[in-house]
């Protein structure tokens, strides 16, 4: 009863196993959301443990996650500007930010192969252009392939394994759908006008990425290039003649997709992020990151020279 009552009450908070260290000079945590900085109570007397205690806040918009263990840190990193202000004035620490990223050098596509799904949807997918993209796309009469939710995992080794599968489908899709959080938001779920995963991945596997674009800062200053995204009707049967339409043109999308990969690992791979995060904490930049920030620019290099 205690447990479910806890629930209730704080339905962010997750217990983690505890851990036991000596310490030294510095601690970094990498906090999936504001709610994991509270790993650290996990090491007794973390604070005297190590001299500097810093948070990377990998997924940072949902502001009343911040748990009370966030005061014991000497600064942290959260997702986008807007984010800054609140930790750093609820608990007096200093505040970076810094944009997500996507595993660039593991995902990026090897070779240009054939797309044969049209359009692949995967994750929250608005329900009203869910409904209507599958009663377009699904009858035998359609020549056209929509692949939805093809993720099934959602705790486990299990989870890491089928991400593999998720880029790979991707590396044969045509169109990725995106939709920022306020487009029919579902029950509590945070609202958002973050440049996500979602995006990036996409962007990276060589998809045209349609749907409707986050309208902000982030979105503006990380798909800065020419269209970046195509942005889709609000009304849902709107939104399929015009998928339709972009599929029609496929073949001439062909230099977009090459684009949409050179701006990405220019621009967004996580070791850019990691590094700039070793240069805000005054930490030193790991040898084997610098050798793969080179790998990185000469992907970079052979992508330029495609387009």
């Amino acid at each position: 009863m205690g447990t479910s009552i806890g629930r209730l009450i704080h339905p962010h908070q997750v217990k983690f196993e505890p851990l036991h260290t000596t310490g030294g000079d510095v601690l970094i945590v990498v906090a999936r959301s504001p709610s994991d900085l509270g790993m650290i109570k996990t090491i007794p007397g973390c604070r005297k443990k190590f001299v500097k205690i810093y948070g990377f806040v990998t997924d940072s918009y949902f502001q009343s996650g911040f748990v009370k263990e966030t005061a014991l840190y000497d600064a942290i990193t959260v997702t986008a500007y807007e984010d800054i202000d609140y930790p750093k004035n609820r608990f007096g620490i200093t505040v970076h930010q810094l944009y997500q990223g996507a595993d660039c050098l593991t995902w990026v596509p090897r070779e240009m192969k054939n797309r044969e799904i049209d359009i692949i949807s995967f994750g929250r997918t608005p329900p009203s252009y869910h409904t209507c993209f599958s009663q377009c796309f699904h009858p035998a009469s359609s020549p056209y392939l929509y692949l939805h939710s093809p993720l099934g995992n959602l705790s486990g080794s299990s989870v890491h394994l089928e991400r593999g599968m998720l880029f790979k489908l991707l590396h044969r899709s045509r169109i990725s759908l995106a939709f920022h959080l306020y487009v029919e938001p579902q029950g509590d779920r945070p609202r958002s006008m973050m440049v996500t995963s979602r995006w990036l991945e996409s962007l990276l596997s060589g998809c045209i990425v349609a749907g409707r674009r986050p309208v902000s800062r982030m979105a503006d200053d990380m798909l800065c290039w020419p269209n970046a995204t195509i942005e889709l009707s609000e009304d849902p049967q709107t939104a399929s003649d015009e998928l339709m339409t972009l599929l029609s043109h496929n073949d001439s999308l062909e230099q977009q997709r090459r684009n949409n990969i050179f701006q990405t690992i220019s621009h967004h791979d996580w070791r850019y992020r990691i590094a700039f995060f070793c240069r805000v904490m005054n930490l030193p930049i790991p040898e084997a990151l610098l050798n793969d920030l080179a790998r990185l620019q000469e992907l970079v290099s052979s992508y330029e020279m495609s387009i």
